[in-house]
């Protein structure tokens, strides 16, 4: 065996062969086995590179093989998996060499704007499982099928939850096990790229969930890798000392050591450059940060963990202008979306914290006249650096609808999801959420009332869509209206958001939302939390002019059970509360309006 000229880590394909790389600072000797060489631990030898690397370079080696690393560490012998390893068998099993540019092919594809976003959460082994078979989870390929239903509801970008190997074939996906390849249940690269393809040829963009706060906790080859550890710890991919501490055992990468942060970042790189993602949504961005996460502030920053962020932020905002970089950090921190010139961390957005469990709060009260609509009000026109759509927020999210939770319209109503109060409380809370300054996120099924607790082996009930058409078209009627698809709710994707009406004993909020190139036309949003149906309700606008009426909640072709409210268009009059202009309306109960001039 010789070393190769060609540069990668794993098993890298090239017009002669295969080159195997691998990095094992304390191996004394290292072997490549596998499908092509009979299993044979000894007859293809890795040769010492710098730095701790070895490779060699195999002409008998083809894409489809499997293969192990068989590292010598004094008396230890490891059979170890390829860290970089792009395809397995399973979580336990062998790699597989698999060449990811082999039929690549650039799709020219560029996401919306954010502030056009429409965020659509989903879980591959539960989306869809229509046509698999019995005891199968979903696939891409399955997951593919109801593409053409995203798109026609307004979807225009799905977040991925975690797609990395992990153990068996159900699972959040936050356990992974071997980080570059793809979930074999799920289809592996071959389906993911299938499904990233039919997205973007429908123009939804595809975000990936990835995890770079952990790894495993099992069936992890990476623990110990090349035989070394301290404390008994996890070795060189880990810190071996308190640094090591998550809410997953002693699992958190070492970003102090150059290598790992390269094996961060070239996991990083793949899924935007090999699969065309369309950025990355990293998990629990806090326990990378900071030492205690849970407790601590910024002056307990992780200092290493940091530094890696903003050196992965800064490299991929320089390398792919439009994809974009997404923190799940749930500490309101202004600098975790400033850009790494001013100090932060360079991520382009982050979920807010706090309007989930407002509005759920809010929704699940049992007695109106118990509702703080305060707290709304305080959490709904956050902002981070100024700019509304650096923030994601949802009703429902997979941590939001977890096995501690119902699902939002069963928390309203229990045991009664598709009651009255579940379907007009939960939409209110929808149109709530689509109207806000910030990016807006839907969790799957959520569009057709899904009322179970999401769980990784419950696949989405699909028949729900036929049974509640009404609020399925609701959801795409807000959805359009969202990203302004007539051209009448520009407003709705600005900056700008006033506020001036809020009626603490009546329930009503009412504010503006206004695109800075267009001042002249903003949109109105009147939201009632009250059961009452407010009639011929006064409100003061700083506005004049004619209104259309372009969504009201109140309409029954949405629901027989909504009160109905026959609106189209409202004049204004002469102004009250202060405010030199007024509209007079009917609020449905549990409902609003949107407006458009």
């Amino acid at each position: 065996m010789e070393t190769s000229k060609y540069p990668g880590m794993g098993a890298v394909v090239t017009p002669e062969g295969i080159t195997f790389r691998v990095w094992a600072p304390n191996a004394e000797r290292l072997f490549v086995m596998g499908s092509f060489n009979d299993w044979n631990e000894e007859n293809c030898p890795m040769a010492h590179e710098d730095n701790g690397y070895w490779s060699c370079h195999s002409t008998d080696a083809k894409p489809g093989d499997e293969y192990k690393f068989v590292i010598h560490n004094h008396e230890k012998v490891l059979h170890k998996t390829d860290p970089y390893a792009k395809k397995m068998i399973h979580s336990d099993g062998n790699a597989v060499i698999v060449n990811l540019r082999k039929d690549w092919k650039d799709h020219e594809f560029k996401p919306a704007p954010l502030n056009e976003w429409i965020v659509y959460e989903l879980h591959v082994g539960t989306f869809n499982r229509e046509g698999v078979e019995d005891g199968k989870v979903g696939t891409f390929y399955s997951a593919a099928e109801k593409l053409d239903y995203l798109r026609d509801l307004g979807i225009n970008v799905i977040e991925l939850m975690p797609v990395s190997e992990f153990p068996g074939d159900n699972s959040w996906g936050y356990n992974p096990s071997h980080p570059f390849a793809v979930e074999t249940s799920y289809g592996g690269p071959e389906g993911m790229m299938h499904f990233i393809y039919e997205a973007h040829i429908r123009g939804i963009a595809v975000m990936l969930d990835v995890v770079y706060n952990h790894f495993g906790p099992s069936d992890m080859d990476l623990w110990q890798f090349d035989g070394w550890e301290e404390n008994g710890m996890g070795g060189i991919y880990f810190f071996n000392d308190y640094k090591a501490k998550t809410p997953w055992g002693d699992t958190r990468p070492d970003y102090g050591r150059p290598e790992v942060r390269n094996y961060l970042r070239d996991n990083a790189i793949m899924w935007l450059e090999d699969y065309q993602c369309d950025g990355l949504r990293l998990d629990a961005t806090a326990i990378i940060r900071l030492l205690d996460h849970e407790n601590g502030d910024d002056s307990d920053e992780l200092v290493e963990g940091g530094a890696f962020l903003r050196e992965l932020n800064g490299e991929i905002r320089e390398k792919f202008p439009y994809k974009i970089m997404m923190a799940e950090d749930l500490k309101t921190n202004r600098t975790v979306t400033e850009t790494v010139e001013n100090g932060g961390l360079g991520f382009h957005c982050q979920w807010g914290n706090g309007f989930a469990h407002t509005i759920k709060k809010i929704l699940t009260e049992q007695e109106d006249r118990n509702i703080n609509l305060q707290s709304l009000v305080d959490v709904l026109f956050r902002n981070f650096n100024n700019d509304v759509f650096q923030r994601v927020i949802f009703g429902e999210s997979h941590d939001e609808v977890s096995q501690d939770f119902s699902r939002l319209p069963d928390e309203i109503q229990p045991g009664e999801a598709e009651g009255e109060f579940a379907k007009k409380k939960s939409t209110l809370g929808a149109l709530t959420l689509l109207t806000a300054p910030a990016i807006p996120m839907l969790f799957q099924g959520q569009e057709f009332l899904s009322y179970e607790y999401f769980n990784d082996e419950i696949p989405l009930d699909w028949s729900r869509v036929e049974n509640f058409d009404g609020i399925v078209t609701m959801y795409r009627d807000l959805v359009n209206l969202r990203k302004s698809k007539d051209g009448l709710t520009r407003g709705l994707n600005g900056q700008h958001t006033e506020l001036f009406h809020h009626n603490d004993e009546g329930l009503v909020l009412a504010y503006s939302r206004c695109h800075q190139d267009d001042v002249q036309n903003p949109v109105i949003v009147i939201l009632n939390f009250a059961y009452e149906t407010k009639k011929g309700y006064r409100i003061g606008l700083p506005y004049e002019g004619n209104w259309k009426v372009v969504f009201n909640s109140g309409w029954k072709g949405y629901d027989e059970v909504f009160a109905q409210v026959e609106l189209s268009e409202i004049n204004s009059m002469e102004g009250v509360d202060g405010l030199p202009h007024s509209i007079m309306v009917d609020i449905p109960s549990y409902g609003g309006l949107i407006l458009s001039r």
